[in-house]
């Protein structure tokens, strides 16, 4: 992968290259296996780039991880240009392996993916997590495919809608703010605690009936089991969600699924929007299922 551009100013490169969100990792990378190239001529990063020089910056392949074996079962694509790739995951499946599921994760769906699509099948990059869900929840799965692109996402804004269905009656819009930390021991479990980080969930019900709420969610923080923990502490858990009070006769793992993304691509500086209307759906119908059930 190869970024090109056009040098509007005197400056050194190594300063280019870092106001341009080159990480000090990704330039040594450059400099070890990847190049630089000015008016076809490489160069390194000490060069004085003058205005109307033309910069070529190749990045370095990567290499996958022994760990990830390539899974070519088909994958629901929702978007793909040649920097990202989101996809719809479903339940039951780790978004990368874990000691309990070392194989069949989403990473390595779409590693396979892309390596079928490469011309020769030698893709010489690894996909990099930029959104990540739960095993159980479903939804918008963002990947980056370079390391460089990953590292860009980490200043970029998203905005992500979920939509779950909750226990209980809800009937107003309403914010939880309460701050989360690890719950004892548990590398897994979390819990609301004033010694915890600070985290904040928007909701709005869609619908509802006595005894189920089907909610859209809004994150304003990224914190683990964030929108689980949040229902679980305002007394409205997760239909499903056996971890946090939400453990239903039916339904398995819980009913939240990620339904919206969008973000300021850092490269074309588009405004991506994503929906899985699937997922979204989904809902819906089970909603209405668990409401005639009762």
């Amino acid at each position: 992968m190869e970024f090109r551009y056009k040098i509007l100013s005197p400056i050194v490169l190594k300063n280019f290259l870092q106001q341009n969100q080159y990480s000090k990792k990704m330039i040594s990378a450059i400099k070890r296996d990847g190049a630089l190239i000015v008016n076809e001529v490489p160069v390194t990063v000490r060069k004085t780039l003058e205005i109307g020089d033309v910069l070529v910056v190749k990045l370095p392949d990567e290499q996958a991880s022994e760990n990830l074996v390539p899974d070519y079962q088909p994958i629901d694509v929702l978007f793909e240009d040649q920097y990202f790739i989101a996809v719809s995951k479903g339940k039951k499946q780790n978004c990368a392996p874990s000691r309990e599921h070392p194989h069949g994760s989403l990473i390595e769906q779409v590693i396979g993916y892309l390596k079928d699509q490469a011309a020769d099948g030698n893709y010489q990059s690894i996909p990099h997590i930029v959104t990540r869900l739960d095993r159980d929840t479903s939804g918008i799965v963002l990947f980056a495919k370079h390391g460089h692109l990953h590292h860009r996402m980490s200043s970029t804004e998203m905005k992500k809608v979920y939509h779950c269905i909750c226990n209980g009656k809800l009937e107003n819009t309403s914010k939880i703010v309460a701050p989360i930390m690890r719950a004892g021991d548990s590398i897994i479990e979390r819990k609301v605690d004033q010694a915890g980080k600070y985290a904040a969930t928007s909701y709005q019900p869609i619908n509802a009936s006595e005894q189920y709420t089907l909610c859209e969610v809004r994150l304003h923080t990224g914190r683990t089991h964030q929108i689980r923990v949040h229902f679980q502490y305002i007394n409205h858990p997760i239909v499903g969600d056996g971890l946090y009070g939400g453990l239903h006769t039916f339904v398995t793992g819980q009913a939240l699924a990620c339904c919206y993304l969008s973000f300021k691509h850092p490269i074309t500086h588009e405004q991506i929007e994503l929906r899985d209307d699937a997922k979204r759906i989904e809902l819906d119908n089970l909603f209405q299922q668990l409401c005639k059930a009762n």
